[in-house]
C-alpha cells in the first residue's frame, strides 16, 4: 500500500466523519428544542392537555392547570435549564428574522396556498383559514419559514399539511403573539415575541410554542414534537446554520488517524 494514498484515505474518512458528526449535533433551536412549550413569565392550562417533551417557564415561575394537563417530560421553572433554554430560543428567533425572505405574503391569507420550501414574510399580520400545504418537494430537511411582523392568527379549524413527506423544519417567527383558533391543527415552531394562545382543541403536530417575553395560554390541546413515526430532530441547513468547531472526541480521532499512520511509515519504511 503507498503511504501517499493511505495518508489520502485517512483524511478523507476524518473529513467525512467531522461533516456528519456536526450534522448531527447542531440543532437551530438549541437546547429550546428540547420543550413542547416555552413561556417567559407563565403558562396555563385548562382541561386534558398533553404535552411531549419538557415544559419551561422562565424568568417567571409559574406553570398553572398540570394537571388535568400532562407534560412527558419535565417541567422546569425558574431554573438554569428554562433560562438556557429562554437563551437559546432568542437566538433562534433572532437568526430566524435575520434571513433574507424569497416571497412576500404580505396581505394574503396563507389559506389555500400551497407551498414549496423557502423563506415567506408578511410585513404585519398573517392569517390562516382553512388549509394550508407544504410541500417539501421529497427533501426530509426542507426549511420552510415565515416571518410575520405582527400576530399570527388561525380561524377555527384551519389546518397545516404536508405532501411528499414530513415536514419537520417549519418555523413561524412572530412579531408580537399567536393565537391557534379552535380545533385548529397546526403543524411547525411557533417562535412568538410575546405570547401564544391555543384554543380549545387546537392542536400542534411536530413543533413547538416557545413565548420569549410573554405567557402560553392552553386549553385542551396537544403539542406534540413527533413527526408521523419519527422523532422531530430539527435538522442543520448548512448554507443557515452555524456549524460549531469539532468536539475534543474529533480531536483525538483526527490525532489517532494521522498516528497510526506515521507509525505505518516507520514500520515498512516506506517513502
Amino acid at each position: 500500500m503507498n503511504y501517499k494514498y493511505a495518508i489520502v484515505l485517512g483524511i478523507v474518512v476524518f473529513s467525512n466523519f467531522q461533516a456528519e458528526a456536526k450534522a448531527a449535533s447542531t440543532s437551530m433551536l438549541g437546547t429550546a428544542n428540547n420543550f413542547g412549550v416555552l413561556a417567559a413569565s407563565t403558562v396555563t392550562n385548562t382541561g386534558p392537555s398533553l404535552i411531549t417533551e419538557s415544559l419551561g417557564v422562565s424568568t417567571g415561575s409559574s406553570a398553572t392547570g398540570f394537571s388535568p394537563g400532562s407534560v412527558t417530560g419535565t417541567i422546569f421553572t425558574s431554573d438554569t435549564v428554562a433560562a438556557q433554554a429562554q437563551a437559546d430560543n432568542a437566538t433562534a428567533y433572532n437568526f430566524l428574522a435575520g434571513l433574507s425572505s424569497n416571497v412576500n405574503l404580505t396581505g394574503k391569507d396563507l389559506g389555500g396556498l400551497t407551498l414549496t420550501p423557502g423563506v415567506y414574510s408578511f410585513s404585519s399580520s398573517a392569517q390562516l383559514t382553512g388549509k394550508l400545504t407544504l410541500n417539501n418537494q421529497g427533501d426530509p430537511n426542507a426549511l420552510f419559514v415565515f416571518q410575520i411582523g405582527s400576530t399570527l392568527t388561525t380561524a377555527s379549524n384551519s389546518s397545516i399539511v404536508t405532501t411528499n413527506g414530513d415536514v419537520p423544519n417549519v418555523f413561524f417567527q412572530v412579531g408580537s403573539s399567536a393565537t391557534l383558533g379552535t380545533g385548529t391543527q397546526f403543524l411547525g415552531n411557533i417562535l412568538a415575541l410575546t405570547s401564544i394562545t391555543l384554543a380549545t382543541g387546537a392542536n400542534i403536530k411536530c413543533g413547538r410554542a416557545l413565548a420569549q417575553n410573554g405567557i402560553v395560554t392552553m386549553d385542551t390541546n396537544k403539542v406534540s414534537s413527533a413527526c408521523d413515526t419519527k422523532p422531530q430532530k430539527v435538522a442543520v441547513v448548512p448554507e443557515l446554520a452555524v456549524i460549531p468547531e469539532p468536539d475534543s472526541l474529533l480531536g483525538v480521532l483526527g490525532s489517532g488517524i494521522v498516528g497510526l499512520l506515521f507509525a505505518f511509515r516507520k514500520r515498512f519504511r516506506i517513502s
